[in-house]
């Protein structure tokens, strides 16, 4: 195959990955894994192939081997951003069809932006140490080499030997003492080909406790029964809901590991065991549906996936969407819409900070050159969703339901980009028989859908569970409102965020007293919901309600999500650089490398 993903400097399309076994040794004292990586490639190529290019990224080889034969290598010079090609010379030369298993000695380094390592201060408990990987999207590399694409996948096998307990993107096989001085060997297999950026390790305190027929939540000791009860209600409902709506859930398990408060995203979606931010667990099962959106994945993205990043709307358009439909079928038919506008404002949000003519606001996106983390945004998420939902009401929710199921089996296990998806859905709807169906797909704009900026059309949203947070966000505009407590008696926590994000877009903004005044009525600074706790500080911030700003430090320091950091930042920036800057220092260590990064582009630091 032609290879389509700029980001990587791999020759994949001479080689696939078939199998990749990981051996590593988690060493907390050097904060590195040590070991081997085996990958197992099949030869595409006509002609004997004569080099293998793997993506690595500040990785320390040590040897390359092939049926214990030592060859020859070389580690190349950087290209930023997508770090350093190991070239492989094969003088023999490998026929097409033929594998050849490369076995490769290393260990991470210093540099490693996939891992990040905590000292037990840096914990739940401060016990002891931990360690979780993050490949999304271009980190993997920085791990093992590997061909560092979305669009080759491999089963995997890994062995990691650890004095704590391990997770990995496998099913569980075995665990055993592996050498008889505290660590043990921990087994785990995935059957189902994954990308690398789906490969994923944890090692720390971890203790699980079921939260359904097929899952456990794993975490801190201290943390583990309030998360259980965080997510025991909804997990088998989630199950059930996606099933009916996909089909058969591929993985065995669905499992989810909650992370230190370090972790830069709501949810990853590692397959077996989901990495979630512990930002969910909030005490009032409002901010589950997190897990709804990263189970979701496990039809969209983990079992068909985008090509490349320029395409990553296939993955998460398709799980908002996903989600939301879970949303409806668990909390009523208007949820649906009701996570629709909080998800428009966040659009609205994305394309106001890159500009509405910006590349990055496009469906699909030019990422030659480009780290795809960059182009991170609610935009492939929301703007994704929404060209799906125009989709799903031009041809009908009943028809659009019949091709869900064919679109996932058509490309399970596979990749594809946009335009396989555009073809996907033209030939079902041809063969579908139904000529009034295909007069309005005649219609379709793909190539504005695809390539014009900014926002979408925006559909006519159904404002049953919004109208009354609209309302009281109508009288805070007016100077005189006296507000009270019962104001949000009858409020969930999503109608009191709807409510806040309202607030938030008030031109001119709220005043130093009205903003505190709004603060001190409702004390939503005190609340456990870092969803409603950041989206107030933006208010206070917009204000300059300087009296907010310890707060808004602890938040900044206590929580890596960056849906809460960088537009607190940016804010904090705004009204006072010194302690935007200052508060970064302090706490750069705590966020993960891609969360540091991004805060240092959005403070300008070097």
């Amino acid at each position: 195959m032609a290879p389509r993903d700029p980001n990587t400097l791999a020759n994949y399309g001479e080689w696939l990955t078939k199998h990749t076994t990981v051996n590593f040794k988690v060493d907390f004292e050097k904060q590195r894994l040590e070991g081997s990586v085996l990958l197992e490639l099949e030869s595409l190529t006509d002609k004997t192939s004569q080099e293998v290019i793997l993506d690595t990224n500040y990785l320390s080889i040590l040897s390359v081997k092939s049926n214990s034969a030592d060859l020859q290598w070389a580690l190349k010079d950087q290209v930023k951003p997508y770090g350093s090609p190991l070239h492989v010379s094969l003088p023999e030369g490998v026929s097409q069809g033929d594998i050849l298993k490369l076995d490769i000695a290393l260990e991470t380094t210093k540099d490693c932006v996939g891992l990040q390592w905590m000292t037990p201060a840096q914990t739940g408990n401060k016990k002891h140490p931990y360690v979780y990987s993050q490949g999304q999207a271009i980190l993997a590399r920085s791990i093992f080499p590997c061909q560092d694409t979305p669009d080759v996948k491999s089963t995997f096998t890994f062995n990691i030997t650890s004095p704590l307990p391990v997770i990995a993107s496998g099913v569980p096989v075995s665990s055993d003492d592996a050498q008889g001085n505290g660590d043990k060997l921990f087994r785990f297999e995935q059957k189902v080909p994954i990308p690398s950026y789906l490969f994923a390790l944890a090692s720390g305190d971890l203790e699980m406790a079921p939260i359904g027929k097929r899952s456990v939540v794993a975490t801190g000791p201290e943390a583990l029964q309030e998360a259980k009860w965080e997510l025991e209600n909804d997990m088998d409902k989630f199950l059930e809901v996606a099933e009916k709506l996909v089909f058969d859930y591929q993985w065995g398990q669905y499992n989810v590991l909650v992370l230190p408060p370090s972790f830069a995203y709501g949810g990853m979606e590692n397959p077996i065991f989901t990495f979630a931010t512990p930002t969910i667990i909030s005490g009032d099962r409002q901010n589950v549906d997190v897990i709804a959106h990263e189970l979701s994945h496990s039809w969209s993205g983990n079992l068909v996936g985008c090509a490349s990043w320029e395409h990553f709307w296939l993955n998460e358009g398709w799980t908002t969407y996903l989600e939301r439909r879970i949303g409806a079928v668990i909390h009523g038919a208007p949820q649906f819409d009701f996570s629709a506008i909080i998800g428009w404002k966040s659009l609205e949000d994305s394309v106001a900070l890159f500009g509405a003519d910006h590349e990055f606001t496009k469906l699909i996106v030019n990422h030659k050159g480009v780290d795809p983390e960059d182009a991170f945004s609610s935009v492939p998420y929301e703007k994704g969703f929404h060209f799906l939902y125009y989709l799903d009401r031009l041809v009908g929710r009943e028809h659009f339901d019949k091709f869900i199921p064919h679109y996932f089996r058509t490309w399970a296990r596979k990749s594809l980009d946009s335009f396989e998806f555009k073809q996907t859905f033209l030939d079902f709807f041809e063969n579908y028989g139904n000529d009034e169906i295909k007069e309005k797909i005649a219609q379709i704009p793909w190539e504005e859908r695809f390539y014009a900026p900014g926002l979408p059309p925006k559909p006519e949203f159904n404002t049953a569970y919004v109208d009354s947070c609209l309302a009281l966000a109508e009288k805070w505009k007016q100077a005189d409102y006296q507000p009270s407590p019962k104001d949000l008696e009858s409020f969930t926590a999503n109608q009191i965020l709807v409510f806040l994000q309202s607030v938030q877009t008030f031109s001119p903004p709220l005043s130093v007293e009205r903003s505190h005044l709004l603060g001190a009525t409702y004390n939503i600074s005190s609340s456990k919901n870092v969803e409603l706790k950041a989206a107030y500080y933006l208010i206070a911030l917009q204000a300059g309600d300087r009296s907010e700003l310890p707060g808004v430090v602890d938040l900044l320091a206590s929580v890596g999500r960056m849906k809460y950091v960088r537009p607190l930042y940016r804010k904090l920036n705004e009204i006072d650089r010194d302690l935007a800057v200052k508060t970064f220092e302090d706490n750069k260590d705590f966020y993960a490398p891609t969360t540091k990064g991004q805060l240092a582009k959005d403070l300008g630091l070097k």
